[in-house]
């Protein structure tokens, strides 16, 4: 019997559609969502990096605006001291001056600026003369680091028309000094240490964690917030980003740089690395994923409760539908086509060392019950037959109706304990005759039922269904020419003459 193949609608189709849809649209919505969540973070990496370089440029900008306010008010209060006649108008080194006099009068000077240096924390506020007499607060500092060269060294910082800036006299990065023309044999002196400008750039909390340094031309640090750096050089790292610029933001992956020049080519110059800075958009960053995360499980939650839902129906409808193309209606058990495709799958698969029997079952006399007590007669046989078979085996063994009145078994299981498994085959057949020997059909027990079985071993006697077919209906026809009512095992040249049994 050839092996018949056919393409019919099933349970298990249906479950291998719905899981590749719940696949496909699992992975469409994670795709989907991936996208969206990397353009969120891309968008938002670019808002927040704007975001920073704005609010860092800016706070340069306002740091330089101190520090030049800063500047300007020094200048004011170095004006200041010509608020007194005496201040701009007295020269020490001129000869002619009455010493007692002189002394009066740089009395008053000193008083009036004495009056003017409390304002502020100053180590010097004073005038020095060209023969080096000076006047008001000269500190001791000033007057060793000079010595008596003084005033030529003061005026020696006036860069500009009347007066001048000087940071880093004889590598003294730690005093700024502030010199002012008073008249052809004087200098206003006025100087302060350069931690005094960490008023002047104050950082914001926002921005904790920024250096913000006030450097020279040479890159040498007049001023760090990092109180340790003043009087050393600007980092390599960062004097490469701001080399040449007078007003400049630079970003890249490691630092954050902001610039802007000053007073007497001055610059205060703004960094954090990139990482702190940036931090908040790693945490953004994973806020976004996460709830990227969260939507498509609930979107891929969503979509599988919603398919299951939608699928149910046709399910159901395929499981009957599966269940009609694969049963026997009137007895319940495989019909022909479902019976011969699982059994030739199932001997295709199965190892020489496994052992299977296929009996094949004939009812006796049935033909005669329905020509004479009519086909609903003989409709509760054959239903009969099927009760039978399905009490006598277990589910793991194959049950089918092959023909109008022909039934075969695959028989799956195995024997327990000691018995052999030839004993335990012909102890299922017997069971099966003995089933029929007492059983008659019609209102008066007219007609008794029979069954004649024919039985092939495999691999004995064959390792295909086909060939085990073959050879359990030549046992069958041995026990019809038996006598019936009997059964007989494939016996090689000699089964289809004379009965086993």
């Amino acid at each position: 019997m050839a092996r018949r193949e056919q393409s019919r609608p099933s349970l298990k189709n249906i479950r291998a559609l719905q899981l590749s849809m719940i696949i496909g649209y699992a992975v469409i919505i994670i795709a989907v969502v991936f996208v969206v969540a990397k353009l969120a973070v891309n968008k938002t990496d670019a808002v927040l990096k704007n975001k920073v370089i704005s609010m860092t440029s800016s706070l340069n900008v306002q740091m330089k605006l101190n520090m030049d306010s800063y500047i300007s008010r020094m200048e004011t209060i170095g004006t200041l001291a010509f608020g007194s006649e005496e201040a701009y108008t007295y020269d020490a080194t001129d000869p002619n001056n009455d010493e007692y006099e002189a002394l009066n009068t740089e009395k008053a000077i000193t008083e009036k600026l004495y009056s003017l240096c409390i304002m502020d924390n100053f180590c010097d506020y004073g005038i020095v003369y060209r023969n080096n007499r000076t006047v008001g607060k000269i500190s001791n500092g000033t007057s060793s680091l000079m010595g008596d060269t003084m005033y030529e060294e003061l005026s020696s910082m006036i860069t500009r028309q009347n007066d001048g800036w000087c940071a880093g006299y004889k590598g003294d990065l730690k005093r700024i000094y502030y010199v002012k023309r008073v008249h052809d044999n004087a200098v206003l002196v006025v100087s302060f240490y350069a931690s005094e400008l960490e008023a002047v750039f104050d950082n914001p909390e926002t921005l904790a964690d920024m250096d913000i340094r006030l450097v020279n031309s040479d890159y040498d640090i007049l001023y760090s917030s990092r109180g340790e750096e003043t009087g050393g050089r600007l980092p390599d790292d960062i004097v490469e980003r701001v080399q040449g610029k007078t007003s400049a933001t630079v970003m890249d992956d490691d630092y954050l740089v902001s610039v802007n020049s000053c007073v007497d080519d001055w610059y205060v110059i703004c960094s954090i690395p990139t990482r702190i800075i940036l931090n908040e958009k790693n945490d953004m960053r994973y806020f976004i994923y996460m709830v990227g995360l969260i939507a498509a499980f609930l979107a891929v939650l969503f979509g599988s409760v919603l398919s299951l839902r939608l699928t149910r129906p046709v399910k159901k409808a395929v499981a009957i539908l599966d269940t009609k193309a694969n049963n026997d209606q009137l007895t319940g058990i495989f019909n022909k086509l479902a019976f011969n495709d699982r059994v030739a799958e199932r001997l295709d698969s199965s190892l020489s060392i496994e052992r299977h029997a296929l009996i094949l079952l004939d009812l006796d006399n049935f033909k005669g019950v329905n020509d004479t007590l009519g086909h609903a007669y003989g409709d509760k046989v054959l239903a009969k037959t099927g009760s039978i078979l399905r009490a006598e085996f277990s589910t793991e063994d194959f049950l089918g109706r092959v023909g109008g009145d022909e039934f075969c078994v695959l028989v799956n299981s195995s024997p327990s304990g000691d018995m052999s498994y030839e004993d335990f085959i012909r102890e299922k057949c017997e069971t099966l005759c003995g089933a029929y020997r007492a059983y008659y059909s019609g209102d008066g027990n007219d007609y008794k039922i029979s069954a004649s079985i024919g039985v092939s071993l495999f691999p004995e006697h064959g390792s295909t269904f086909e060939e085990l077919y073959a050879a359990s209906d030549k046992a069958l026809y041995t026990a019809k020419n038996g006598g019936k009512d009997t059964y007989a095992l494939y016996d090689g040249e000699k089964s289809g003459e004379v009965a086993d049994e």
